[in-house]
């Protein structure tokens, strides 16, 4: 069947369907298509890899490069509201035309190979890049690395956030089984920044078999945070001993702020390395769904964390705020962590409300209402939709309390989209 004319809405339809497996990890595909389709590399290519704050990362460094007079395109998923706000020029999405334009360069090149979503649509971004004359292309791994979609393009320079557990059914069940597809971005000769102090040993044996240039946080560069919210940070040629703390909050986005800069010294961006720069940039940049404040009565916290790490980091930062009368809306997909994401909230969280994110893959609310339930010791309310899920914290949340609407995007969109209108 011909895809001509078809409306973006259809052509993401169809997408679900080239494909048996939605993950379905490897390169010999992307290869094969990518090598049929007439695109050039952009001149500069950055991987975004490790387990949280990938896109944080790169959406800093997209405001920092962009600050720099470079045109950058960054691809990101998933997103939260439209398929749009994955592949971005300069910080605006691409239109609906340019991403049909580059699905049908995609299927022109496809010649019946099987593509997953993320596949394709990883495709069509740099298709996207190469007709916008992109010169520097910061691409978010979407899982692991090593077979990771994003990995057919070799890259210039390499970020790897951290490590920790999550899709353990597809990367291993621990830290260093992990840490090895992380790794799996690295190549000979090009910079690699790890951005958490803490480094799987596995990620040092990689980088020096591969010949990586490792920049490792804490050995190579690193960062303090005062008591008045400002940081300093130290590299290995730049030091700055008071930045303004980044838009978006929490002692984490400090870290991929960190990191960000590491790299950036790493490749030899000297332009972006500016206080004054760094200070106007950073304090931009802003991301749906995380740590992103709905105001009204009640407020509404929204925060994708969705494994142990980052639910232990969001809460330690609600902890720190005085968090007090909190109702959590909380839906997780099935290959998640369900009581190691609800094990931090547990002295935080006054009320459960447990509901089906709005995938295939999504635990079943009163599943989910059980184990949270168990792991909480207290009760989980089941919603059997995302409004009977805002009725019943809005029950709640009363004298001045506040809704955390967290455990996957695919909550979150939804349930931001419905709020967004309520006034």
């Amino acid at each position: 069947m011909s895809q001509a004319g078809l409306p973006l809405t259809d052509w993401l339809r169809r997408l679900e369907t080239f494909s048996p497996d939605e993950i379905d990890l490897g390169l010999d595909r992307v290869l094969a298509v990518l090598g049929r389709m007439a695109i050039a590399r952009p001149t500069r290519v950055i991987h975004v890899g490790g387990t949280n704050g990938k896109g944080s990362s790169v959406a800093m460094l997209r405001a920092l490069l962009s600050a720099d007079g470079t045109i950058v395109g960054t691809y990101m998923s998933p997103h939260v509201f439209d398929y749009n706000e994955r592949i971005c020029i300069d910080g605006s999405a691409a239109s609906d035309a340019q991403i049909i334009a580059a699905f049908e360069q995609v299927e022109a090149a496809r010649e019946g190979i099987a593509l997953t979503y993320f596949e394709y649509g990883t495709l069509a971004a740099l298709a996207v890049f190469d007709a916008m004359n992109v010169e520097t292309a910061v691409l978010e791994v979407g899982m692991g690395g090593r077979l990771d979609a994003v990995n057919a393009v070799d890259p210039d320079a390499a970020l790897i956030t951290n490590v920790s557990l999550d899709h353990c059914e597809w990367l291993g069940g621990d830290i260093e089984s992990i840490a090895f597809e992380k790794a799996g971005i690295m190549r000979h000769g090009v910079p690699v920044v790890f951005a958490d102090r803490v480094i799987p040993e596995t990620i040092l044996r990689q980088a020096e078999e591969i010949g990586a240039t490792l920049v490792v946080a804490g050995r190579d560069y690193d960062w303090s945070v005062s008591g008045n919210g400002r940081w300093a940070w130290r590299g290995q040629r730049h030091e700055f001993l008071s930045l303004a703390p980044p838009l978006m909050a929490g002692t984490v986005q400090v870290q991929n702020a960190a990191g960000v800069l590491a790299l950036l010294e790493a490749i030899g961006v000297d332009g972006a390395m500016d206080a004054t720069l760094i200070d106007a940039a950073l304090g931009t940049v802003s991301l749906p769904g995380r740590m992103q404040l709905l105001a009204g009565e009640p407020e509404y916290l929204f925060d994708v964390a969705h494994n142990p790490a980052a639910a232990t980091a969001l809460a330690g930062t609600l902890a720190a705020a005085g968090a007090n009368g909190l109702v959590a809306i909380i839906g997780m997909l099935d290959d998640k962590d369900v009581e190691g994401i609800v094990a931090p909230f547990a002295e935080i969280v006054d009320h459960w409300i447990a509901v089906t994110a709005d995938s295939p893959r999504a635990i079943d609310a009163a599943e989910l209402a059980r184990r949270i339930a168990n792991q909480a010791d207290t009760a989980c309310l089941i919603a059997d939709s995302m409004g009977a899920a805002v009725a019943e914290a809005q029950a709640f949340a009363v004298d001045g309390g506040r809704v955390l609407v967290t455990g996957s995007f695919y909550v979150a969109g939804p349930l931001m989209a419905r709020l967004s209108a309520r006034d």
